[in-house]
C-alpha cells in the first residue's frame, strides 16, 4: 500500500518593514466668498479644463509616438490661451493620466487572462468533475458548460481587442469620471435630477491645479498662497480683464488656515520650497477647497530587529472589522483580542470615513501598549477577484473585492508614520488555517472568545516576530527519549498535553505498586493483610552456605 502524498505547502516570503509615506496633502475650506469670487473661480475652472481636455484628447491621438518634441509642441499651443505655468500643469496632468490609464489597461488584461485560463481548465474537466483546493472542477451540467463556453468566445474577442489596443497606444479615458458618466444614464438609482447630474459633470471637469517651483515666491506662482493665508491665482490671457491686482492676478477676500501640519507648511513655503496647490467645489454641500500638497524625501525605515524589539501588534484585515492581538518579543499574546469595525457600504466619503476612524483607533490602542510595530498581512487579491475563479460563490467575491486593501495600506501607513509605528508586512499564507489549529482553543475560555480571525491576528503578529505559528516545535533527536524516534509537535483537542491541569499530588505514591481490582489507590495508616504491609528495609542477595 503506497503512503498518501503529502501536501506540498508554497514558500513563505520573507517580512519587511514598509516604507513611509513620501508625500503630505493638507486642505482646507475658502469660506467667505463674495459673488464675484465664487464667478471668478468658476470662469478660471470652466476656461482650463477645456482646454485640458483638448490637450488630453491630443495626447491620446499621438499614443506611442509622443516625444519631448511633440510635448513641446502642446505646451507652446496652450501657452496662447492661458500662461506658460498653467500650460506646464495641464501638460503634466495630462501626461500622468494617460499613464494611469496604461497602468489600468494592463491590469483589465491581466484580469481577462485569469478568466480565459480558468474557463479553459474548467471547460477541459469532465461534466460534474470535483474540483481541489489547487484548481477546480468541471461544470455541473451539460447546460452550465455551453454557457460557460460561450463566455470563453466573447472574453477572448475581448482580450484579442485589449491587446490591441494596448499594442497600438490607444486607452480610454474620461475626464470627469466613467462612474459619474454612466449614473447619467441612471439618474433615478444614482438619486440625482438631470440638472444636478450636469452641475457635478461640469465642476468634476474644471481645472484648477498648478504645480509649485521650488526657488519662486512661497514655492508656486500661478497660485499663491502667502503664510498669512492669503490666496492668489495668475488669471489666464483671456481673463486677465478680471483681475483685481496687479500682474493679471486676482486675490481672494477669504484667508486660510490649515489646522493640520500648518507650521510644517509655513516653513516650507518662506523657504520658497514647492508646494502644489488644487482648488475645487464640492457640489453636494456647495463649498470650495484649497489642498496644498508636496514631496518629502523617504523616511529611512527601521531595522526589523528594532521594529520587533518592544513586540508587535498583529492585525488580521476582514470585511468588516480589524482583529488585532498584542504579543510580547517572545511572541506571546498579551491580554485579550481587540476589534475595530467599520462599515464599507454607502458612499466612497462615508467608506473612507470609517477606514480612517478605524485606523485611528487602531493606531492609539498600539500606541498604549507601547510596542513600535504593526504586523499586517501584505495582501492583493488582484488575481482573485475574477468572477471565473469562485463561480457561484458570489458573496465570497463581493466580500474580497469590498476590502479595500490598496486605500488601506497607504491609508495606514501614512498615519502610522505619524504615531512613530512601523509597518511589518508579512506573507499572508496560510496565517486564518494555522491561526485557527495552534492558537484558538488554546486561548478559548469561560471569559476570552476567540474567533478565527483573532487567531490569525496572532499568526500574523508571529510571524512579522519571525517566530514559527505553531506553539511548539519537537526537540532535537538526541534530546527525544525515542531515541530519535517521532514525536508530535502538536497535542491533539482530546490529548492532555503540556498545557493541562497536573494531576493531584495525593492520586498515587510515587513508590505504590500497580494494583487490580477494588484496591485503593491511596495508602492508609495501617495494611489491611500482612501480603499488603510495607517493609522499611531493603532487599539484599544472601550468600551462599558454605557446606565445606
Amino acid at each position: 500500500m503506497s503512503e498518501p502524498k503529502k501536501k506540498q505547502l508554497r514558500a513563505i516570503d520573507a517580512s519587511f518593514v514598509a516604507l513611509g509615506p513620501s508625500g503630505v496633502a493638507i486642505r482646507d475650506r475658502l469660506k467667505n466668498l463674495t459673488e464675484v469670487d465664487d464667478k471668478v473661480l468658476r470662469l478660471v475652472g470652466e476656461h482650463l479644463g477645456r482646454l485640458a481636455s483638448l490637450d488630453l484628447k491630443n495626447r491620446c491621438a499621438d499614443g506611442l509616438d509622443h516625444d519631448s518634441d511633440t510635448w513641446a509642441a502642446r505646451k507652446q499651443g496652450l501657452t496662447a490661451d492661458s500662461s506658460s505655468r498653467w500650460a506646464g500643469s495641464i501638460t503634466k496632468a495630462t501626461h500622468d493620466q494617460w499613464a494611469l490609464s496604461r497602468r489600468c489597461q494592463l491590469a483589465h488584461i491581466q484580469g481577462l487572462e485569469a478568466g480565459v485560463r480558468t474557463l479553459m481548465h474548467r471547460l477541459s474537466q469532465p461534466i460534474g468533475e470535483k474540483g481541489t483546493k489547487r484548481a477546480p472542477g468541471g461544470y455541473r451540467s451539460r447546460g452550465e458548460w455551453f454557457h460557460k463556453s460561450r463566455r470563453l468566445a466573447a472574453l477572448e474577442h475581448r482580450l484579442d481587442l485589449a491587446r490591441a489596443e494596448r499594442e497600438a497606444g490607444v486607452v480610454h479615458v474620461v475626464r470627469g469620471g466613467r462612474r459619474l458618466i454612466n449614473n447619467r444614464h441612471n439618474l433615478e438609482a444614482a438619486q440625482l435630477t438631470a440638472e444636478q447630474w450636469r452641475e457635478r459633470w461640469e465642476a468634476e471637469r474644471w481645472f484648477l491645479a498648478a504645480d509649485g517651483e521650488s526657488g519662486k515666491r512661497f514655492g508656486n506662482e500661478t497660485i499663491r498662497v502667502t503664510p498669512d493665508g492669503e490666496v492668489s491665482i495668475k488669471l489666464p490671457a483671456p481673463l486677465a480683464h478680471l483681475a483685481n491686482s496687479k500682474h493679471s492676478r486676482y486675490v481672494l477676500v477669504t484667508r486660510v488656515r490649515f489646522q493640520h501640519r500648518g507650521a510644517e507648511w509655513r516653513d516650507r513655503i518662506e523657504d520658497n520650497r514647492a508646494v502644489a496647490y488644487r482648488i475645487h467645489l464640492d457640489v453636494e454641500r456647495g463649498r470650495w477647497y484649497l489642498t496644498a500638497s508636496w514631496t518629502r524625501p523617504v523616511v529611512p525605515t527601521i531595522p526589523l530587529p528594532t521594529a520587533r524589539s518592544e513586540g508587535v501588534v498583529g492585525v488580521d484585515t476582514n470585511a468588516d472589522h480589524f482583529a488585532a492581538y498584542q504579543l510580547d518579543r517572545h511572541g506571546n499574546p498579551v491580554g485579550d483580542p481587540k476589534r475595530f469595525f467599520y462599515d464599507l457600504s454607502g458612499s466612497a466619503d462615508h467608506r473612507d470615513a470609517q477606514v480612517r476612524h478605524a485606523i485611528s483607533r487602531l493606531l492609539h490602542w498600539a500606541d498604549r501598549c507601547g510596542v513600535k510595530a504593526i504586523g499586517l498581512e501584505n495582501l492583493d487579491f488582484a488575481a482573485e477577484k475574477t468572477r471565473e475563479k469562485h463561480g457561484r460563490r458570489k458573496r465570497f467575491r463581493q466580500l474580497i473585492s469590498g476590502i479595500p486593501t490598496g486605500k488601506l495600506k497607504a491609508r495606514l501607513v501614512s498615519m502610522a508614520s505619524e504615531h512613530g509605528l512601523s509597518i511589518v508586512a508579512v506573507d499572508p499564507a496560510y496565517t486564518s488555517m494555522w491561526g485557527d489549529q495552534h492558537w484558538k482553543m488554546p486561548l478559548t475560555s469561560k471569559k476570552r472568545k476567540m474567533s478565527r480571525h483573532d487567531a490569525a491576528g496572532i499568526a500574523i503578529g508571529r510571524r512579522a516576530l519571525g517566530h514559527p505559528i505553531r506553539r511548539r516545535t519537537a526537540p532535537p533527536p538526541q534530546h527525544q527519549s525515542d531515541a530519535a524516534g517521532h514525536r508530535t509537535a502538536q497535542a491533539g483537542p482530546g490529548a492532555r498535553g503540556r498545557e493541562g491541569t497536573r494531576p493531584p499530588v495525593t492520586e498515587r505514591a510515587h513508590d505504590a505498586r500497580s494494583r487490580t481490582g477494588t484496591q485503593r489507590t491511596r495508602e492508609t495508616s495501617a495494611s489491611n493483610t500482612v501480603r499488603d504491609a510495607r517493609s522499611s528495609g531493603s532487599w539484599q542477595q544472601m550468600p551462599l552456605l558454605n557446606t565445606v
